[in-house]
């Protein structure tokens, strides 16, 4: 089992009154992340920037670590 940190940026958007996410971004490092996220920022409710812990075997995520926020976010819930 090989677990390594990746960094993901995850837009939101309204659909029907709920706050629902959009497609999910990979970034090279965090400070390539927290930029991504804000210049995505205009474009959609909220963007959230994060760390994670991924098993390379399973594509399972873990540990989620907030990089950077703007706008409205949802709760990040990953097994």
């Amino acid at each position: 089992m090989s677990i390594a940190e990746k960094f993901i940026v995850l837009p939101y958007k309204k659909n029907r009154g709920n706050l629902v996410p959009g497609e999910m971004r990979q970034a090279s490092n965090g400070p390539s992340a927290e930029k991504i996220a804000a210049s995505m920022a205009a474009r959609f409710v909220g963007v959230a920037a994060y760390a994670v812990m991924v098993d390379d075997e399973t594509g399972d995520m873990t540990s989620p670590r907030l990089l950077a926020r703007h706008g409205e976010i949802a709760d990040l819930n990953i097994a």
